[in-house]
Protein backbone atom coordinates (compact mmCIF):
# COMPACT_ATOMS: atom_id res chain seq x y z
CA UNK A 1 0.00 0.00 0.00
CA UNK A 2 1.23 3.81 -0.68
CA UNK A 3 0.89 6.41 1.50
CA UNK A 4 1.31 9.79 0.00
CA UNK A 5 3.31 12.06 2.42
CA UNK A 6 1.36 15.44 2.93
CA UNK A 7 3.30 18.27 2.04
CA UNK A 8 4.07 20.39 5.34
CA UNK A 9 3.06 23.93 4.99
CA UNK A 10 5.65 26.95 4.65
CA UNK A 11 6.04 28.54 8.44
CA UNK A 12 4.82 31.83 8.42
CA UNK A 13 7.35 34.82 7.82
CA UNK A 14 8.85 36.57 10.95
CA UNK A 15 6.47 39.83 11.48
CA UNK A 16 8.48 43.01 10.40
CA UNK A 17 11.32 44.31 12.27
CA UNK A 18 9.62 47.12 14.32
CA UNK A 19 10.93 50.64 13.01
CA UNK A 20 14.18 51.89 14.75
CA UNK A 21 12.97 55.27 16.34
CA UNK A 22 15.16 57.96 14.75
CA UNK A 23 16.96 60.78 16.37
CA UNK A 24 18.37 63.96 15.38
CA UNK A 25 21.51 63.88 14.55
CA UNK A 26 22.79 67.04 17.35
CA UNK A 27 21.06 64.33 19.61
CA UNK A 28 23.57 61.31 18.60
CA UNK A 29 26.72 63.54 18.68
CA UNK A 30 25.81 64.75 22.38
CA UNK A 31 25.81 60.77 22.91
CA UNK A 32 29.33 60.55 21.07
CA UNK A 33 31.00 63.23 22.59
CA UNK A 34 29.21 61.66 26.32
CA UNK A 35 30.57 58.34 25.99
CA UNK A 36 34.06 59.54 24.32
CA UNK A 37 34.60 61.68 27.81
CA UNK A 38 33.27 58.61 29.67
CA UNK A 39 35.83 56.51 27.87
CA UNK A 40 38.48 58.45 28.24
CA UNK A 41 37.85 58.89 32.16
CA UNK A 42 37.97 54.76 32.61
CA UNK A 43 41.18 54.64 29.96
CA UNK A 44 43.51 57.63 32.08
CA UNK A 45 42.09 55.36 35.43
CA UNK A 46 43.82 52.40 33.77
CA UNK A 47 46.48 54.06 32.85
CA UNK A 48 47.36 55.54 36.36
CA UNK A 49 46.39 51.57 37.91
CA UNK A 50 49.07 50.26 35.18
CA UNK A 51 51.48 53.06 36.32
CA UNK A 52 50.84 52.44 39.93
CA UNK A 53 52.05 48.60 39.18
CA UNK A 54 55.24 49.33 37.51
CA UNK A 55 56.08 51.94 40.47
CA UNK A 56 55.37 48.68 42.84
CA UNK A 57 57.73 46.78 40.94
CA UNK A 58 60.37 49.46 40.89
CA UNK A 59 60.01 50.19 44.56
CA UNK A 60 60.81 46.09 45.55
CA UNK A 61 63.83 46.99 43.92
CA UNK A 62 64.70 50.05 46.20
CA UNK A 63 66.34 47.95 48.43
CA UNK A 64 68.25 45.61 46.56
CA UNK A 65 71.18 46.35 44.01
CA UNK A 66 69.57 48.12 41.42
CA UNK A 67 70.52 46.90 38.08
CA UNK A 68 68.61 47.21 34.58
CA UNK A 69 68.59 42.91 34.93
CA UNK A 70 66.83 43.53 38.06
CA UNK A 71 63.83 46.04 37.19
CA UNK A 72 63.30 44.21 33.92
CA UNK A 73 62.45 40.68 36.10
CA UNK A 74 60.41 43.13 38.80
CA UNK A 75 58.33 44.61 35.78
CA UNK A 76 57.86 41.29 33.97
CA UNK A 77 56.68 39.61 37.01
CA UNK A 78 54.08 42.07 37.82
CA UNK A 79 53.35 42.35 34.27
CA UNK A 80 52.78 38.63 34.23
CA UNK A 81 50.33 39.04 37.41
CA UNK A 82 48.16 41.07 35.32
CA UNK A 83 48.71 39.68 32.14
CA UNK A 84 46.93 36.31 33.50
CA UNK A 85 44.26 38.37 35.53
CA UNK A 86 43.15 39.67 31.64
CA UNK A 87 43.99 36.66 29.48
CA UNK A 88 47.14 38.86 27.68
CA UNK A 89 50.05 38.48 26.60
CA UNK A 90 52.73 39.52 29.38
CA UNK A 91 54.77 41.40 27.19
CA UNK A 92 51.59 43.45 25.82
CA UNK A 93 50.82 43.94 29.14
CA UNK A 94 54.28 45.12 29.84
CA UNK A 95 54.82 47.52 26.38
CA UNK A 96 50.99 48.91 28.19
CA UNK A 97 52.98 49.38 31.92
CA UNK A 98 55.92 51.63 29.94
CA UNK A 99 53.88 53.60 28.43
CA UNK A 100 51.51 54.33 31.60
CA UNK A 101 54.63 55.05 33.56
CA UNK A 102 55.89 57.68 31.15
CA UNK A 103 52.82 59.49 30.93
CA UNK A 104 51.95 59.39 34.82
CA UNK A 105 55.96 60.80 35.28
CA UNK A 106 56.49 62.75 32.23
CA UNK A 107 53.05 63.93 30.86
CA UNK A 108 51.14 64.99 33.85
CA UNK A 109 49.41 68.11 32.13
CA UNK A 110 48.62 65.54 28.97
CA UNK A 111 46.70 63.09 31.28
CA UNK A 112 45.16 65.34 33.06
CA UNK A 113 43.86 66.89 29.39
CA UNK A 114 42.90 63.63 28.55
CA UNK A 115 40.68 62.64 31.89
CA UNK A 116 39.04 65.67 31.26
CA UNK A 117 37.59 64.78 27.50
CA UNK A 118 39.78 67.93 25.80
CA UNK A 119 42.21 65.23 24.50
CA UNK A 120 41.41 61.74 22.69
CA UNK A 121 43.93 58.85 22.95
CA UNK A 122 44.69 59.55 19.17
CA UNK A 123 45.92 63.03 20.44
CA UNK A 124 47.35 61.91 23.38
CA UNK A 125 49.86 59.13 21.71
CA UNK A 126 50.21 61.74 19.10
CA UNK A 127 52.03 63.51 21.93
CA UNK A 128 53.75 60.74 22.92
CA UNK A 129 55.12 59.54 19.81
CA UNK A 130 56.66 63.25 18.89
CA UNK A 131 57.81 63.52 21.99
CA UNK A 132 60.13 60.25 22.25
CA UNK A 133 62.63 61.85 20.65
CA UNK A 134 63.26 64.49 23.46
CA UNK A 135 65.28 64.19 26.59
CA UNK A 136 63.29 63.87 29.90
CA UNK A 137 64.53 67.24 30.79
CA UNK A 138 62.75 68.27 28.37
CA UNK A 139 59.73 66.76 28.53
CA UNK A 140 57.93 68.59 31.32
CA UNK A 141 58.14 71.51 29.16
CA UNK A 142 57.03 69.86 26.01
CA UNK A 143 54.18 68.72 28.29
CA UNK A 144 52.89 72.09 29.03
CA UNK A 145 53.07 73.43 25.25
CA UNK A 146 51.67 70.49 24.19
CA UNK A 147 48.30 70.53 25.91
CA UNK A 148 48.37 74.12 25.10
CA UNK A 149 48.78 73.51 21.72
CA UNK A 150 46.20 70.69 20.93
CA UNK A 151 43.42 72.99 21.46
CA UNK A 152 41.19 72.53 18.40
CA UNK A 153 43.10 70.70 16.51
CA UNK A 154 42.65 67.26 14.78
CA UNK A 155 45.52 64.62 15.86
CA UNK A 156 47.77 65.55 12.03
CA UNK A 157 47.47 68.72 12.29
CA UNK A 158 48.95 68.80 16.39
CA UNK A 159 52.04 66.06 14.78
CA UNK A 160 52.74 68.53 12.44
CA UNK A 161 53.31 71.72 15.38
CA UNK A 162 54.17 69.52 17.58
CA UNK A 163 57.17 68.05 15.37
CA UNK A 164 58.11 71.61 14.82
CA UNK A 165 58.17 72.64 18.43
CA UNK A 166 60.02 69.28 19.44
CA UNK A 167 62.84 70.87 17.43
CA UNK A 168 63.30 74.20 19.32
CA UNK A 169 63.37 72.00 22.58
CA UNK A 170 65.92 69.62 21.89
CA UNK A 171 69.38 69.58 22.67
CA UNK A 172 70.90 68.65 19.02
CA UNK A 173 70.39 69.85 15.56
CA UNK A 174 68.49 68.54 12.73
CA UNK A 175 71.38 68.36 10.71
CA UNK A 176 73.20 66.12 13.36
CA UNK A 177 70.12 63.84 13.62
CA UNK A 178 69.81 63.53 10.05
CA UNK A 179 73.43 62.82 9.80
CA UNK A 180 73.43 59.98 11.75
CA UNK A 181 69.47 58.79 10.47
CA UNK A 182 71.23 58.58 7.14
CA UNK A 183 73.47 55.54 8.28
CA UNK A 184 70.60 53.42 8.48
CA UNK A 185 69.21 54.18 4.63
CA UNK A 186 68.19 50.27 3.29
CA UNK A 187 66.56 48.32 1.10
CA UNK A 188 65.02 44.96 2.65
CA UNK A 189 62.14 42.63 2.12
CA UNK A 190 60.22 40.98 4.65
CA UNK A 191 58.44 37.62 3.23
CA UNK A 192 54.87 37.63 3.36
CA UNK A 193 51.60 35.24 2.79
CA UNK A 194 50.22 34.11 -0.27
CA UNK A 195 53.83 34.81 -2.70
CA UNK A 196 53.99 38.59 -1.40
CA UNK A 197 56.26 40.28 0.31
CA UNK A 198 56.80 43.90 1.49
CA UNK A 199 59.64 46.07 -0.12
CA UNK A 200 61.28 48.35 2.42
CA UNK A 201 63.13 51.21 1.21
CA UNK A 202 64.56 53.54 4.22
CA UNK A 203 65.08 57.23 2.90
CA UNK A 204 65.34 60.66 3.71
CA UNK A 205 62.08 62.23 4.14
CA UNK A 206 62.37 64.31 1.27
CA UNK A 207 63.18 61.50 -1.00
CA UNK A 208 60.30 59.16 0.26
CA UNK A 209 57.61 61.71 -0.32
CA UNK A 210 59.10 62.28 -3.52
CA UNK A 211 58.52 58.90 -4.82
CA UNK A 212 55.23 58.57 -3.30
CA UNK A 213 54.48 61.86 -4.59
CA UNK A 214 55.69 60.89 -8.71
CA UNK A 215 53.84 57.84 -7.91
CA UNK A 216 50.94 58.98 -6.86
CA UNK A 217 50.34 61.38 -9.79
CA UNK A 218 51.54 58.41 -12.82
CA UNK A 219 48.71 56.47 -11.39
CA UNK A 220 46.22 58.88 -11.63
CA UNK A 221 47.15 59.66 -15.44
CA UNK A 222 46.57 56.07 -15.68
CA UNK A 223 43.17 56.60 -13.93
CA UNK A 224 42.47 59.22 -16.18
CA UNK A 225 43.18 57.41 -19.12
CA UNK A 226 40.26 55.09 -18.83
CA UNK A 227 38.30 55.03 -21.59
CA UNK A 228 34.92 53.03 -22.34
CA UNK A 229 36.51 51.18 -25.45
CA UNK A 230 34.52 47.84 -25.38
CA UNK A 231 36.99 45.85 -27.15
CA UNK A 232 39.60 46.37 -24.34
CA UNK A 233 39.58 44.98 -20.79
CA UNK A 234 38.84 47.61 -18.03
CA UNK A 235 41.89 48.45 -15.87
CA UNK A 236 40.13 48.49 -12.89
CA UNK A 237 43.30 48.64 -10.53
CA UNK A 238 43.41 51.05 -7.04
CA UNK A 239 45.84 53.77 -7.11
CA UNK A 240 47.49 51.79 -4.59
CA UNK A 241 47.55 49.17 -6.77
CA UNK A 242 49.03 51.05 -9.72
CA UNK A 243 52.05 52.74 -7.31
CA UNK A 244 53.03 48.90 -7.02
CA UNK A 245 53.17 48.46 -10.56
CA UNK A 246 54.94 51.38 -11.78
CA UNK A 247 57.28 50.87 -8.40
CA UNK A 248 58.19 47.49 -9.82
CA UNK A 249 58.18 48.56 -13.43
CA UNK A 250 60.84 51.66 -12.91
CA UNK A 251 63.13 49.84 -10.94
CA UNK A 252 62.52 46.69 -13.02
CA UNK A 253 62.66 48.58 -17.03
CA UNK A 254 63.68 52.01 -16.18
CA UNK A 255 60.18 52.95 -17.68
CA UNK A 256 56.69 52.42 -16.83
CA UNK A 257 56.08 50.09 -19.48
CA UNK A 258 52.16 50.25 -19.28
CA UNK A 259 51.84 53.82 -20.13
CA UNK A 260 48.36 54.59 -22.09
CA UNK A 261 49.73 57.97 -23.28
CA UNK A 262 52.47 55.68 -25.68
CA UNK A 263 51.19 56.12 -28.94
CA UNK A 264 54.19 55.56 -30.68
CA UNK A 265 57.90 54.20 -29.88
CA UNK A 266 58.22 57.04 -28.03
CA UNK A 267 58.12 57.70 -24.34
CA UNK A 268 54.33 58.78 -22.86
CA UNK A 269 53.33 61.20 -20.76
CA UNK A 270 54.28 58.82 -17.46
CA UNK A 271 58.14 59.07 -17.94
CA UNK A 272 57.93 62.98 -18.39
CA UNK A 273 55.89 63.42 -14.80
CA UNK A 274 58.16 64.40 -11.67
CA UNK A 275 57.64 64.71 -7.95
CA UNK A 276 56.38 67.77 -6.65
CA UNK A 277 57.00 68.54 -2.65
CA UNK A 278 56.22 71.67 -0.76
CA UNK A 279 59.38 72.91 1.50
CA UNK A 280 59.09 76.53 3.23
CA UNK A 281 62.56 77.49 4.15
CA UNK A 282 63.12 80.36 6.58
CA UNK A 283 65.44 83.15 5.27
CA UNK A 284 67.42 83.72 8.27
CA UNK A 285 67.86 79.94 8.95
CA UNK A 286 69.33 79.51 5.54
CA UNK A 287 71.85 82.23 6.52
CA UNK A 288 73.14 81.18 9.65
CA UNK A 289 72.46 77.21 10.22
CA UNK A 290 72.70 77.58 14.13
CA UNK A 291 69.05 78.69 13.79
CA UNK A 292 67.67 75.50 12.36
CA UNK A 293 66.35 74.71 15.82
CA UNK A 294 64.59 77.36 15.99
CA UNK A 295 63.24 78.41 13.33
CA UNK A 296 63.52 74.67 11.49
CA UNK A 297 62.87 73.86 7.59
CA UNK A 298 59.36 72.41 7.33
CA UNK A 299 58.40 69.52 4.36
CA UNK A 300 54.77 70.50 4.17
CA UNK A 301 52.64 67.76 5.80
CA UNK A 302 55.73 65.40 6.96
CA UNK A 303 57.63 67.61 9.47
CA UNK A 304 60.91 69.32 9.65
CA UNK A 305 63.96 68.55 7.90
CA UNK A 306 67.91 69.98 8.37
CA UNK A 307 69.05 73.05 6.24
CA UNK A 308 71.18 71.21 4.42
CA UNK A 309 69.05 69.13 2.74
CA UNK A 310 67.23 72.59 1.92
CA UNK A 311 70.41 74.28 0.54
CA UNK A 312 70.73 71.50 -2.27
CA UNK A 313 67.09 71.68 -3.29
CA UNK A 314 67.82 75.59 -3.29
CA UNK A 315 70.60 75.19 -5.16
CA UNK A 316 69.68 72.41 -8.02
CA UNK A 317 65.73 73.40 -8.63
CA UNK A 318 65.23 75.03 -11.39
CA UNK A 319 62.01 76.15 -10.37
CA UNK A 320 62.14 79.69 -8.22
CA UNK A 321 61.04 80.20 -4.61
CA UNK A 322 58.35 82.51 -3.85
CA UNK A 323 59.38 84.66 -1.51
CA UNK A 324 56.85 84.90 1.89
CA UNK A 325 56.68 88.31 4.25
CA UNK A 326 55.39 87.23 7.05
CA UNK A 327 54.21 89.43 10.39
CA UNK A 328 56.78 89.53 12.71
CA UNK A 329 54.58 88.66 15.71
CA UNK A 330 51.85 86.76 14.62
CA UNK A 331 53.39 85.05 11.67
CA UNK A 332 50.75 86.04 9.33
CA UNK A 333 51.22 85.87 5.55
CA UNK A 334 51.26 90.08 4.63
CA UNK A 335 52.61 89.37 0.93
CA UNK A 336 54.07 87.11 -1.34
CA UNK A 337 56.34 87.76 -4.40
CA UNK A 338 58.23 85.95 -7.15
CA UNK A 339 60.16 85.91 -10.16
CA UNK A 340 58.16 83.29 -11.87
CA UNK A 341 55.62 84.17 -13.85
CA UNK A 342 52.08 83.11 -12.52
CA UNK A 343 49.24 84.65 -10.41
CA UNK A 344 50.05 86.75 -7.52
CA UNK A 345 46.59 84.95 -6.08
CA UNK A 346 47.97 81.18 -6.32
CA UNK A 347 51.35 82.44 -4.88
CA UNK A 348 49.32 84.07 -1.65
CA UNK A 349 46.89 81.11 -1.38
CA UNK A 350 49.66 78.29 -1.64
CA UNK A 351 51.60 80.70 1.34
CA UNK A 352 48.96 81.11 3.08
CA UNK A 353 47.08 77.80 3.41
CA UNK A 354 49.59 75.06 3.41
CA UNK A 355 47.21 72.55 3.58
CA UNK A 356 43.89 71.27 2.99
CA UNK A 357 41.51 74.14 4.82
CA UNK A 358 39.05 71.19 5.67
CA UNK A 359 39.35 71.38 9.75
CA UNK A 360 41.71 68.37 10.72
CA UNK A 361 42.68 67.87 7.45
CA UNK A 362 46.56 67.73 6.61
CA UNK A 363 46.81 67.53 2.78
CA UNK A 364 49.32 69.40 1.22
CA UNK A 365 48.47 73.09 -0.62
CA UNK A 366 50.17 71.28 -3.54
CA UNK A 367 47.84 68.65 -3.90
CA UNK A 368 44.64 70.57 -3.25
CA UNK A 369 42.34 72.15 -5.61
CA UNK A 370 41.74 76.31 -5.11
CA UNK A 371 37.88 76.41 -3.72
CA UNK A 372 35.67 79.84 -4.45
CA UNK A 373 34.50 79.83 -0.53
CA UNK A 374 31.17 81.95 -1.84
CA UNK A 375 30.31 79.88 -5.40
CA UNK A 376 31.71 81.98 -8.10
CA UNK A 377 28.54 80.77 -10.30
CA UNK A 378 26.86 82.65 -7.32
CA UNK A 379 28.60 85.82 -7.13
CA UNK A 380 31.69 84.59 -5.46
CA UNK A 381 35.02 86.83 -6.71
CA UNK A 382 38.18 85.57 -7.77
CA UNK A 383 39.64 86.86 -5.08
CA UNK A 384 41.76 85.84 -1.94
CA UNK A 385 39.28 86.98 0.40
CA UNK A 386 36.90 84.31 -1.23
CA UNK A 387 39.80 81.51 -2.38
CA UNK A 388 41.05 78.73 -0.20
CA UNK A 389 42.66 75.45 -1.04
CA UNK A 390 40.74 71.70 -0.30
CA UNK A 391 41.67 68.67 -1.21
CA UNK A 392 39.78 66.33 -3.84
CA UNK A 393 37.59 64.43 -1.13
CA UNK A 394 36.74 67.76 1.06
CA UNK A 395 35.88 70.12 -1.67
CA UNK A 396 33.46 67.49 -2.98
CA UNK A 397 31.91 67.16 0.66
CA UNK A 398 31.37 71.17 0.25
CA UNK A 399 30.07 70.89 -2.88
CA UNK A 400 27.31 68.25 -1.86
CA UNK A 401 26.62 68.25 1.68
CA UNK A 402 24.96 70.63 3.88
CA UNK A 403 28.38 71.95 5.19
CA UNK A 404 28.74 75.49 4.80
CA UNK A 405 31.78 77.82 5.21
CA UNK A 406 31.84 81.24 5.40
CA UNK A 407 35.35 83.32 5.01
CA UNK A 408 36.64 85.96 7.42
CA UNK A 409 39.60 88.01 6.86
CA UNK A 410 43.09 86.70 7.18
CA UNK A 411 41.96 83.68 5.53
CA UNK A 412 40.07 82.32 8.74
CA UNK A 413 37.14 79.54 7.33
CA UNK A 414 33.78 79.23 10.06
CA UNK A 415 32.72 76.10 8.82
CA UNK A 416 28.54 74.93 9.77
CA UNK A 417 27.59 71.19 10.70
CA UNK A 418 24.39 70.23 9.43
CA UNK A 419 23.41 69.76 12.73
CA UNK A 420 24.19 73.66 13.36
CA UNK A 421 27.29 73.17 14.99
CA UNK A 422 30.86 75.57 14.00
CA UNK A 423 34.25 75.29 13.81
CA UNK A 424 37.04 78.08 13.05
CA UNK A 425 39.57 76.84 10.89
CA UNK A 426 42.78 79.29 10.76
CA UNK A 427 45.68 79.37 8.52
CA UNK A 428 48.93 78.26 10.15
CA UNK A 429 50.99 80.66 10.92
CA UNK A 430 55.12 81.04 10.50
CA UNK A 431 57.10 80.76 13.03
CA UNK A 432 57.84 84.21 14.65
CA UNK A 433 60.86 82.99 16.32
CA UNK A 434 62.43 84.96 18.72
CA UNK A 435 61.50 88.96 18.48
CA UNK A 436 61.43 91.43 21.32
CA UNK A 437 59.72 94.55 21.31
CA UNK A 438 60.04 97.67 24.01
CA UNK A 439 57.20 97.95 26.11
CA UNK A 440 56.61 101.48 25.14
CA UNK A 441 57.76 101.77 21.43
CA UNK A 442 58.32 105.91 20.80
CA UNK A 443 55.58 107.47 18.95
CA UNK A 444 56.45 108.12 14.87
CA UNK A 445 58.67 111.05 13.33
CA UNK A 446 56.45 113.70 12.87
CA UNK A 447 56.96 113.88 9.19
CA UNK A 448 57.12 109.81 9.11
CA UNK A 449 54.16 107.69 8.45
CA UNK A 450 53.53 105.11 11.20
CA UNK A 451 55.07 101.66 11.52
CA UNK A 452 52.71 98.60 9.68
CA UNK A 453 52.64 96.86 13.07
Amino acid sequence: MQIDAVPTPPPDPPPPAPPRPSRPLTAIVDDVRRTGAALAAAEVARTRALAEAGHLALDVMAGQRATARAAELALREVASELAAAENLSDRTVQTQIGRAMTLVDDYPRTLAAWEAGVLTRTHVQTILDVGAALPVDARAEFDLLAVATADGLSPGRLRARLTMLAERLHPTTVTERHQRGRDTRCVRVITGDDGMSDLIATLPTVLAVGIHDRLTHQARVIIDSRGDDADTVPDERTTAQLRADLLADLLLTAAPDGDPTRTDDAPGLLGAIRARIQVVVPALTMLDPDRENLDPVELVGHGPIDAGTARILADTTTLPWDRIITHPLTGAVLHTDTYHRTTAIDRHLRARDRHCRWPGCTTPAIRCEVDHTHDHALGGTTAVANLAHLCQRHHTQKQFTRWLVTQHPGGVLHWTSPTGRTYTDEPLPYSPAVRFLPDDPPPPEPDQPPAPF
